[in-house]
């Protein structure tokens, strides 16, 4: 009876902590949004004109169409804020999902070469259909990235050893070295230079309320796919040895998130360009703060990226004003180190 009272006792203490625990990480969620709103209005009211905050909120709640500022923020700038973070919560989801599925650390869509080669598809459809859709550019960018990640892969997989963590980061580098090397050389003898060089660098000036439409609609599938996974991932990033034994399908759930991560770069891509790193940083940092549960991992991974990108943009704009960097240039000045540490420290195994 003693010891049964003991291990009732214990059990009790777990809950509470594991009660206390959802509860911190729903309000750090919570805080993350918040902030989120925040620097959604501060990206809106910089700009060659600065515009108020409150001028902000007036044009999105009361807006009035004899306004010249509401027009601006309407048209041009809350359009653009918002694209921002769909798009840092897509390639935030997508490495995540990567370094699950793989359990390697160094997984993301930039440095396995997805982000590539979506460019590279676009870089073709450019040169040979250059009266193409705007939904046929998206198309062309979940094709690429689809092909580049079947690529990386099937190097990886032929590798003496097998496919270690840091293998399948230098083929998918190789990889995305060789596809920027052939998209480079594609827009110049067509004479792209200007149109991809937005690609490649990765940017956010040319988005609209159309590009808001390709993402809501890449969103919904991909993240619904990715939350539906979730419980899964967390059993395959454990081992596929256990999650087998636990009766899951690994094949059908690896298939599900390969879809899922290929809609979601292939319309990140197909509006921003190659914007690196935010898929690599942000999972990690998700995981130092939510743990290993990719019930929490997923959607705080969506909201931890697309405030990085809002607030990378907001410096593109910022550092050498009134001149705007590429915000690729500013993640990847954040992302590069990152990654060296994170190389360093993997070692040459599965993680």
């Amino acid at each position: 009876m003693h010891t049964s009272f003991k291990e009732t006792n214990r059990g009790k203490i777990m809950l509470s902590i594991i009660k206390h625990s959802n509860l911190l990480k729903t309000v750090i969620n919570i805080g993350t949004l918040l902030t989120l709103i925040v620097a959604i209005s501060v990206s809106i009211s910089f700009g060659t004109t600065d515009i108020p905050v409150k001028t902000v909120w007036q044009a999105i709640f009361s807006y009035d169409a004899e306004v010249t500022s509401h027009q601006v923020v309407q048209q041009l700038r809350l359009p653009r804020a918002v694209s921002a973070a769909l798009i840092g919560a897509f390639l935030s989801v997508s490495g995540a999902l990567m370094q699950g599925m793989t359990r390697n650390p160094l997984a993301s869509p930039s440095i396995m070469g997805v982000t590539d080669g979506a460019a590279f598809a676009l870089v073709i459809m450019l040169a040979f259909f250059p009266t193409v859709s705007n939904f046929g550019l998206t198309i062309a960018s979940f094709i690429g990235a689809g092909l580049a990640v079947a690529l990386i892969f099937t190097i990886g997989s032929f590798s003496a050893g097998g496919l270690t963590p840091i293998k399948l980061a230098l083929a998918g580098v190789a990889i995305a070295t060789m596809l920027r090397s052939i998209s480079s050389i594609f827009s110049l003898h067509f004479q792209l230079e200007k149109e991809m060089g937005f690609w490649l660098a990765g940017g956010l000036s040319g988005t609209n309320w159309k590009s808001v439409q390709i993402l809501l609609i890449s969103g919904i599938i991909g993240l619904t796919i990715a939350l539906f996974l979730a419980k899964s991932i967390t059993v395959l990033s454990l081992g596929e040895d256990m999650a087998t034994n636990l009766g899951q399908n690994n094949l059908l759930i690896k298939v599900l998130g390969i879809i899922s991560i290929l809609v979601l770069t292939g319309g990140a891509v197909s509006v921003a360009g190659a914007i690196g790193f935010v898929g690599l940083i942000v999972p990690h940092i998700t995981r130092f703060i939510m743990g290993t549960d990719y019930k929490w991992i997923i959607p705080s991974s969506a909201l931890f990226g697309a405030l990085l990108l809002v607030l990378s943009d907001v410096v593109s704009r910022l550092i050498n004003a009134p001149f705007e960097t590429p915000v690729g240039a500013i993640t990847s000045i954040i992302g590069v180190p990152f990654f060296l540490y994170l190389a360093r420290t993997s070692g040459g195994g599965n993680k």
